[in-house]
């Protein structure tokens, strides 16, 4: 591919690029393609080679090499040619600004000082945040980038730029800044961005590898690997900005850092948490940090010791002299003029430099800058009384087109490709550039070369918000929704970089229904990144807009996408117990029943199962589950019906109906073994087969088959290990823990709660971080009634109420008559009574009001056991002896073993109920043994006999062990008798 380029009128001639990706249409515009086809013919095959007025525009963008003077047919003289070797380092306005002539930089010495000071100090190693405030105008961005020319030499300069739309779009300047960290084009493939990202990455060093997730999904990179999706979205949000921390102060151990964030009143807020989260590590590292903002903005990090804040004020009479004589010159005629501009502009230098802008384009001022004359009185001078004022009256004296063409990019944004100018406005492509170098001309805008295509960008933000303010409501409507539709056709291949500000300019259009498909895309895309504050900002957003829309079925379906993801976004920010997370999936269930796929029924019900479960609303789930169970028999969906199973399944184990839990499991089973749904797990968070016999274990323990359990349970175990899924290995670990614990084996169990605390730290699931202590607590009970260690049931029992404090702490209350059964069964072996009693009335409380039943029966037990132990260690003088066997005192009101032996009636009659054996043999031992210790040895042996004798497996766990042994006690008591 041979092209020729003219930028403005100089001439570029690119020969030999061969890229079949590479679209872009270069033709040659400018008064010299003559001259262009003759550096054509002297080009070598690669290469890049320009004339001397094209150095001259382009200086600083690229390295050049002179190749000297060569002559040229048609032209008179030699013209100095070079090839251009690479690019340079110029990327800014500001950069821009200083290769057309900056005005001159004046005063601000004490600024510079301290920042000077700041930078020494960061190079030693005591990294420092230095913050720059003032009005609009007063030279904040001037003054970093006088700072960067005199000290970047040793030191790595990452820049990064808030917009003024930019607050609902998340990470947006470090997205910018971490391109050009790694140097990606636009043009690079999918792979050739993560093979840049993740090289620079291991090269720097490898232990940053558990970085590259979340640099990935930041950069839009796809990473089939990673698991971040299953993570708590708050965690992950706050390992992103960790990750991103442990870049750059790697990177500042090489050489120092200067991190460069400017506009901080437009930052969004992920971008904000990165910078509150680096705040914290900058002072002890080679790093120096430097923000600018208005003062609208307040830092968070004021108080720190290392944080330095310089308040830009107006130039002092002599400084703003000195630049308004270097802007005007010194003829004699200025003399009465100066005083009236320096008055007006108030040491302001962008207002300074706007007036003397406006006075030469109105004629006022004769010459070219720095040599003007005063040729007008001074009655008739009439000077705008803001900045604002200024500009606005410098756009009213252009030409009708440029005026148009202005206004037409002030709507685009602040910074716009050249092809994106030429897709929205209707005029020639020459009469386009036309146009852009005369506002060029007229400091309007600056020029940006860049790859693939030029690009343009407002000299100053409020350059663009005056011109933006003079547009009339209905054009400015209809040129935002020229400017999206230009956007899209010209970003087809990578349209979502753009959802964002697509989802800005479509719903300033008043187009609803495309405002509604990008808000909605911008919502699921923050999220993805972690930014779920964004994502439900934008989806909030969109539905408020379907209120405009016709009442249709694509409607519908469009709403029912975004509940789902606006309830999956609310879930990370507020939890599952949250009215909003309920008010959001019960709307969409409501959708769904309309025209829900039967995957979107799924996840609704996921959505609306884990809220209700959580809550321990299990009345609620179980209404919910029979409901869809009608809709999935009607559809006849294998994957609804599945789902629809496991969660009944899992809702009837817990209410402790054991029966109707075992029917639906082995149906969730039965349509996973005809077509397995591992696929499932990407839409519903979980391993549906691997969950569904973990938890059907649970259930066969309670049934009286505990060797099937534990079985059943490491096979569910196995496959989550196999699939790599960690919130599916988290269920799994958390059930094959407590099937354990259910068969009192502590050792083993803490094995698996070691590994499930583990997981949760690693990916940062909130459940399982509540959770996990709590049954690694009833691991270290379950070891202590074996070894009688106390310092183990001390560690349980701290364990237990940081766990149980964590889940309310959340709203939840899924299994905590469990563990509170737990703590109180630790009470009463550290001789705690009365506290464990506490306890046993809360748990109880708690499963009555919720029907968690599962454990009701150990409640009762518990109880009972509990009511002795208090009774045992009631003093002496407090005793009376009836018959064989010593009471508690009439006067206190209270029979302990009468207590005692009700409370072990009450927990048999609810097991033989549930059909609970396993319960129903512990229970039973308990009563037994009591009956024992009052005479009764034949009563208890008749009554513990028959319910061991049911069991046909588990003989060596500790229950059916403790059974036997008192059948065989109470045997030889009755022979001896």
């Amino acid at each position: 591919l041979q092209m020729r380029v003219g930028i403005n009128t100089g001439e570029v001639v690119v020969r030999s690029i061969r890229k079949d990706d590479l679209h872009t249409d270069y033709v040659p515009v400018g008064h010299s393609t003559n001259l262009a086809a003759r550096m054509e013919q002297m080009a070598n095959p690669g290469s890049i080679v320009i004339s001397e007025y094209t150095r001259k525009l382009t200086e600083g963008y690229f390295d050049l090499k002179a190749l000297g003077a060569a002559e040229i047919k048609g032209v008179d003289e030699p013209l100095n040619v070079y090839e251009v070797i690479g690019a340079g380092p110029l990327r800014t306005r500001l950069q821009v600004s200083a290769r057309r002539g900056l005005s001159r930089f004046v005063g601000r010495h004490s600024e510079m000082e301290q920042l000077q000071r700041a930078l020494e100090q960061a190079k030693e190693g005591h990294g420092q945040i230095v913050g720059v405030m003032g009005e609009p105008g007063l030279g904040k961005s001037r003054l970093f980038y006088e700072f960067k020319l005199t000290s970047q030499s040793g030191c790595l300069v990452l820049e990064a730029f808030s917009v003024s739309h930019g607050k609902a779009s998340p990470y947006l300047p470090l997205i910018e800044l971490l391109r050009n960290y790694f140097q990606l084009e636009p043009t690079d493939e999918e792979r050739a961005r993560k093979e840049k990202v993740g090289g620079k990455v291991l090269m720097l060093d490898r232990s940053l590898e558990d970085t590259l997730p979340y640099l990935f999904v930041l950069l839009g990179i796809e990473d089939p690997a990673s698991s971040l999706q299953q993570m708590d979205a708050q965690i992950r949000r706050q390992r992103t900005f960790e990750a991103l921390k442990k870049l750059f102060l790697r990177e500042s151990l090489n050489q120092p850092l200067l991190l460069i964030f400017e506009d901080l009143h437009w930052i969004d807020n992920e971008t904000q948490g990165f910078l509150d989260t680096l705040s914290e590590s900058v002072a002890s590292a080679q790093v120096l940090l430097l923000v600018n903002y208005r003062p609208e903005y307040k830092p968070e990090w004021g108080q720190k010791t290392y944080y330095t804040q310089l308040h830009l004020s107006p130039l002092g009479p002599a400084e703003t002299e000195e630049l308004l004589t270097f802007l005007l010159g010194n003829d004699a005629s200025l003399t009465a003029l100066k005083p009236l501009i320096l008055e007006k502009t108030e040491g302001t230098p962008f207002f300074l430099e706007e007036v003397v802008q406006t006075l030469a384009e109105e004629g006022v001022l004769r010459g070219e800058r720095g040599r003007y004359r005063w040729e007008q009185h001074t009655a008739d001078l009439h000077i705008p009384a803001t900045v604002q004022g200024i500009l606005a009256a410098r756009i009213d004296r252009l030409a009708g087109a440029e005026k148009a063409l202005l206004q037409q990019l002030s709507v685009i944004g602040r910074q716009f490709p050249a092809s994106l100018v030429k897709q929205v406005v209707s005029q020639t492509e020459d009469e386009v550039y036309r146009l852009l170098s005369s506002l060029q001309a007229k400091e309007f805008l600056y020029e940006q070369p860049a790859f693939p295509e030029m690009e343009y960008v407002f000299k100053h933000a409020l350059t663009q918000d005056v011109a933006y303010g003079t547009v009339l409501q209905e054009r400015r409507k209809a040129l935002h929704e020229q400017t999206a539709q230009a956007i899209e056709a010209l970003n087809q291949a990578t349209l979502d970089e753009h959802y964002s500000n697509l989802a800005h300019h479509y719903s300033r259009s008043g187009n609803a229904e495309k405002a509604v498909e990008y808000l909605t895309l911008a919502g699921q895309q923050a999220a993805r990144q972690s930014a779920n504050t964004d994502a439900s900002t934008h989806l909030t957003a969109a539905l408020a807009l379907f209120k405009t829309l016709p009442d249709t079925a694509v409607r519908v379906r469009q709403e029912l996408t975004l509940q789902l993801s606006l309830g999956a976004s609310l879930v990370a920010t507020k939890g599952y117990s949250a009215d909003e997370v309920e008010h959001s999936y019960t709307r969409a269930q409501e959708l769904c029943l309309q025209v829900g796929e039967p995957l979107q029924v799924a996840q609704v019900l996921n959505g609306l199962w884990a809220m209700y479960g959580t809550r321990g609303n299990h009345a609620a789930s179980l209404t919910l589950g029979e409901k869809f169970l009608l809709v999935s028999q009607k559809q006849q969906d294998a994957t609804l019906s599945l789902v629809v199973h496991n969660m009944l399944g899992g809702t009837f184990l817990w209410r402790g109906e054991l029966s109707s839990a075992h029917a639906h499991f082995e149906h969730a089973r039965a349509f996973n073994a005809s077509a397995p749904h591992r696929d499932l797990v990407y839409h519903m968070g979980q391993d549906v087969e691997s969950v569904t016999l973990v938890y059907s274990a649970e259930a066969l323990w309670h049934r009286g088959y505990p060797d099937r359990a534990i079985e059943q349970v490491r096979h569910g175990l196995s496959l989550a290990q196999a699939l790599a899924h960690p919130f599916s290995l988290a269920e799994a670990l958390g059930a094959v823990a407590r099937v354990h614990l259910f068969r009192r084996e502590g050792q083993e169990a803490r094995v698996h709660t070691e590994s499930l605390v583990t997981l949760a730290h690693e990916h940062g699931f909130p459940w399982w971080l509540s959770v996990g202590p709590s049954l690694q607590g009833w691991a270290f009970i379950e070891r202590a009634a074996q070894s009688g260690v106390r310092e183990q049931r001390e560690a349980g029992l701290v364990q237990l109420r940081e766990g149980l404090a964590a889940m309310r702490a959340i709203e939840a209350e899924l299994w905590a008559p469990l563990h509170l059964g737990a703590l109180a069964q630790g009470y009463g072996q550290d001789g705690r009574a009365e506290e464990g009693l506490r306890v046993t009335a809360e748990a109880l409380a708690i499963a009555e009001k919720n029907g968690e039943r599962w454990n009701e029966t150990e409640l009762y037990r518990l109880k009972g056991e509990l009511i002795l132990q208090k009774f045992k260690a009631c003093p002496e003088p407090s005793r009376r002896i009836q018959g064989s066997r010593p009471v508690l005192s009439d006067v206190e009101g209270f029979n302990g073993e009468e207590e005692a032996e009700a409370c072990f009636h009450k927990a048999i009659e609810i097991a033989q109920k549930q059909q609970a054996k396993s319960w129903e043999l512990r229970t039973t031992t308990s009563l037994a043994r009591l009956w024992q210790q009052q005479g009764k040895k034949q009563e208890a042996h008749d009554l513990l006999a028959p319910v061991y004798e049911w069991f046909t497996e588990g003989f060596d766990t500790a229950d059916l062990k403790d059974a036997k042994a008192l059948i065989e006690s109470l045997s030889h008591q009755a022979i001896s008798d």
